[in-house]
């Protein structure tokens, strides 16, 4: 397969090209060219979405995966570069562009609307909204030769986000009976995909033409079952200091960001981590045991050097969890 990735060289698209070339698709990357140099074999074409597609005024491909779009705007300008030398659009969505996380949400429920389409900056007001105008102009371009994952939280080797590779490494950084600051409640539901699964199923929708909606999402888990699973893999067993999500805000701790993966304890976030992964299911996603994707991100995080183990995006240093478990 002659395979077209926008991005291709940071998580998702990193993945992505390495399950392609593992299988012996012919793999073309567009990108500006600053994360990164392209893997051996693969060929580069250097551009900036925002502002110069010419690199893609000649070629064709059976399929293109678009990691990186979050504008209606540049998203319906690669469509229209595209359209005819393409023959199937696979876009990197999010479960986020639902209007509620409320409950579950299945692939037909209603989607976020923004007041200013055209806004340029995306944060955590605009993005589902953006995404679902971009998934909109996908589908007016494209039709039936559209196919869009919605992905929840994505995890695994190379995340750059910090999320869930704090946890690993917080908890290999813990010695037996020492306690670690457990926000929430252990029954908490938690709902990720690993990177490389995500990236194996898109290929498979592409093999099988498959067109349509997806949300691409793993099995809800528990938050005991995530920290356990980083426990076993680092070999030791902490006091988890399970602590309620009001009590912490209360103390200045930001879901998700200061804690990860936690989310409010509310009615309104209820189903963001419940997303209904029917669909993607019977379309042949397959998902690896939480138990792998902690130990290889583990394993991962282990290999940096060491000013790139620093949490800087996401979690707590020392002194803050000492400060939380403190009160």
């Amino acid at each position: 397969m002659r395979l077209l990735v926008i991005g291709g060289t940071r998580f998702v698209g990193r993945h992505l090209v390495d399950a392609a070339l593992a299988r012996g698709d012919a793999v073309t990357l567009f990108n500006r060219g600053q994360s990164g140099p392209a893997p051996a074999g693969v060929e580069s074409l250097v551009g900036d979405r925002r502002v110069d597609l010419s690199a893609l005024a000649h070629g064709r491909w059976d399929a293109v995966v678009d990691t990186c779009g979050y504008l209606p705007r540049e998203v319906a300008a690669m469509a229209a570069a595209l359209r005819d030398r393409v023959g199937r659009y696979v876009f990197v969505s999010s479960v986020s562009v639902y209007a509620s996380t409320a409950t579950a949400n299945t692939e037909g429920d209603p989607l976020a609307t923004i007041d200013d389409p055209d806004a340029d900056v995306v944060d955590g007001r605009t993005y589902g909204a953006l995404k679902a105008l971009c998934e909109a102009a996908l589908i007016d371009a494209f039709d039936a030769r559209v196919t869009v994952v919605r992905p929840g939280l994505i995890v695994g080797p190379h995340d750059p986000t910090q999320r869930f590779t704090y946890w690993p490494a917080r908890l290999a950084r813990a010695i037996d009976g020492a306690p670690v600051l457990a926000p929430g409640h252990p029954d908490a539901p938690v709902q990720v995909i690993d990177a490389r699964d995500l990236a194996a199923f898109m290929l498979q929708l592409i093999d099988g033409d498959r067109h349509g909606i997806y949300n691409a999402v793993g099995p809800t888990l528990t938050m005991g079952q995530v920290l356990q699973a980083c426990a076993d893999a680092a070999g030791v067993l902490p006091d988890l200091r399970w602590t309620d999500m009001a009590t912490l805000q209360a103390r200045g701790l930001q879901p998700w960001s200061d804690l990860p993966l936690a989310l409010p304890d509310d009615a309104d976030h209820a189903g963001f981590m419940r997303a209904d992964a029917r669909r993607a299911l019977a379309a042949g996603l397959h998902t690896r045991p939480l138990a792998q994707t902690v130990a290889d991100t583990l394993a991962w995080w282990r290999s940096l050097p060491p000013a790139a183990q620093a949490f800087d995006k996401a979690g707590l240093s020392s002194e803050r969890e000492r400060a939380a478990l403190a009160g």
